[in-house]
């Protein structure tokens, strides 16, 4: 009964609010109420007639710049505010109700049906009720509407009053920041980030601190992430938030044991304080038991619909046998290394594209012409039943790209998704090596399929698998002599990391063969040097780098520099903006731990 009622109410207030737009007064809308509204009530006149004036009183109305015009609840002997005629306890007053009537229905009925300079004015006026735009705007964004959703919801959490907002708010601040996520507005997604942070509600700053670390991370700012934790344990400094975010920031940073220990310190603290549900401590203890293992099985279990095949995926990577012989000659002119597909490998991939049905772009280094995720279900089921099709290379290229493109940030997921295909590119590389000296070009023969994929494991396992990611490069490194996937710096970065400051340096120093100076090299081993305590030769190095970048000093020492993106295709040009921010990026945190390295830098700004 209680869903036929809901049905009713909201069929008879839709129509109310029809009626009463016509004019908007009040005698005309009664009118209505005893011609028509009765209907949605199975011909009930009583029910309609005590209804309209509760409505009627919640009703925003244009003629009075969105305000509403409320009746006064007329005395038991008063008339009724029906204009029945009878006294108020002889007729509305006798009515009783299924349930409440929400004071916001008519103000969320009518967001949702206002469109442009009305719906606009009507939110410019900030007489909308929060629970009627946080309604109005979840309706919006289930329904596809993300620019009428991104409109309310940007009213909702607009910051003038933290304290209005309802605590069902969380989903709705989750959806508005997809939203600026997906249209490209990472100003207006920053900026909420740090009022919320700053001065919003406390259930929302746990979000917005997720959100800001992952965000930071996502950009491979491990400086900015730090900065974001750092600020958020002021703020919260006993939120169970904290622990998730700062193990996932120390295995962002390679720091495995120490994540493990942060685990466990917060999991004691937060047993002794006793304000959590028994979910919570299960996680916090597992938490502190594997943080690794623990957040890829968060995340296999959030990921709904794809937890399944992923986990089938992760059992068949396990299982892999040794990977085939591929053939591989040796030009007998250049001596290059040549790998050519044969008609078997030909065949496993055809039967891998009917499922995958994306092709890789050649034009850029790691990429798709098309979102390879959409049937990901198919493919990976298919290609569990099939495991012979990993036997290609091209199909191990494939797939590695589409890991990386998902999980290659995440590094808690290159243990059981990545290096088991790594495992099986350094064997083919092996195989390579065996034929000959020569180096494996990427413009010969069919090799930029090896080396493709390689790039994308070497990138999508630095963070979660570093050593083995360094090794790969390295292996990279020996036998693509021309370096044409521009892993020496990645390889340099590493060391840095590890603090292996003297392979670092010796690494730096090997010269390139185009000549080139790239921003991340001459920082590296500018940095490597003052590690090493090598002042006069650092103070030198630095003076390529200024050379080279009048941006570099002045990124990597600002506190908070206005970022400089690349180009549409990704690329930088040398000694922009844009090199120094992204140098910035991957490699400021290493400065700033660096003990007086900032300070130095400062002075020669």
């Amino acid at each position: 009964m209680l869903a036929v009622w809901v049905d009713q109410l909201l069929g008879f207030a839709s129509g109310a609010l029809s009626a009463i737009r016509q004019q908007e007064h009040y005698p005309d809308f009664m009118t209505w109420v005893r011609a028509e509204g009765a209907k949605s009530f199975n011909g009930n006149v009583a029910t309609a007639q005590a209804l309209a004036p509760i409505l009627w009183s919640q009703t925003p109305l244009a003629r009075l710049d969105f305000a509403s015009e409320p009746l006064a609840t007329p005395g038991r002997n008063e008339p009724c505010w029906c204009d029945s005629g009878r006294k108020y306890k002889q007729c509305c007053y006798k009515v009783d109700f299924p349930t409440d009537i929400p004071e916001q229905m008519m103000w969320m009925l009518s967001l949702r049906e206002w469109k442009g300079a009305t719906l606009k004015a009507a939110l410019d006026s900030r007489q909308a009720p929060p629970q009627a735009l946080l309604e109005a705007g979840l309706i919006a964004a289930e329904s596809g509407q993300t620019g009428r959703a991104m409109q309310i919801l940007e009213s909702l959490f607009d910051g003038s009053d933290w304290s209005r907002l309802p605590e069902q708010a969380e989903p709705a601040f989750e959806i508005l920041l997809d939203i600026y996520q997906e249209r490209g507005f990472t100003r207006k997604r920053a900026d909420l980030l740090d009022d919320v942070m700053e001065r919003g509600p406390l259930f929302l700053r746990g979000v917005a601190l997720e959100r800001l670390c992952l965000m930071h991370l996502d950009n491979d700012d491990l400086d900015s992430a730090r900065a974001a934790f750092v600020k958020a344990q002021q703020a919260l400094p006993d939120s169970p938030t904290l622990a998730y975010i700062e193990a996932m920031l120390l295995l962002h940073e390679g720091h495995e044991e120490e994540a493990k220990e942060r685990a466990n310190f917060w999991y004691r603290r937060l047993v002794r304080q006793g304000d959590l549900d028994q979910e919570q401590l299960d996680f916090l203890a597992a938490l502190a038991d594997n943080p690794g293992a623990t957040l890829a099985d968060q995340l296999l279990s959030a990921e709904e619909d794809l937890a399944t095949p992923l986990v089938a995926l992760q059992a068949l990577l396990a299982a892999l046998p040794t990977a085939p012989k591929l053939n591989i000659t040796v030009d007998s002119e250049s001596g290059h290394l040549l790998y050519a597909t044969t008609a078997r490998e030909e065949t496993l991939f055809a039967d891998w594209h009917e499922q995958f049905q994306v092709m890789v772009d050649e034009d850029v280094a790691l990429g798709f012409r098309d979102d390879p995720w959409g049937n990901a279900v198919e493919w990976m089921s298919a290609l569990c039943a099939n495991p012979e099709w990993l036997d290609a290379p091209q199909v191990v290229q494939d797939l590695t790209l589409a890991l990386t493109s998902r999980f290659g940030s995440l590094p808690w997921m290159a243990p059981s998704l990545l290096e088991p295909l790594a495992l099986r590119l350094s064997r083919w590389l092996e195989q390579a090596r065996a034929a000959g000296e020569g180096s494996l070009c990427w413009d010969d023969a069919d090799n930029a399929m090896l080396l493709r994929t390689g790039l994308a494991l070497v990138v999508g396992m630095e963070r979660g698998a570093r050593q083995h990611s360094r090794e790969l490069a390295e292996e990279l490194l020996a036998i693509d002599q021309e370096d044409s996937l521009g892993l020496k710096e990645l390889v340099l970065d590493q060391l840095l990391r590890d603090d292996r400051n003297q392979e670092a340096l010796a690494l730096a120093d090997q010269q390139n063969d185009d000549g080139s100076l790239v921003l991340g090299l001459l920082m590296g081993r500018t940095l490597a040097l003052y590690r090493l305590g090598r002042q006069e030769d650092a103070e030198k190095a630095l003076a390529e780098v200024m050379a080279h970048s009048r941006h570099a000093l002045e990124m990597i020492c600002a506190e908070n520099p206005r970022p400089a993106m690349p180009h549409a295709d990704g690329q930088v040009d040398p000694g922009s903006r844009a090199e120094a921010w992204q140098y910035r990026t991957l490699m400021r945190d290493q400065w700033r731990t660096t003990s007086g390295a900032l300070e130095w830098l400062s002075q020669h700004r």
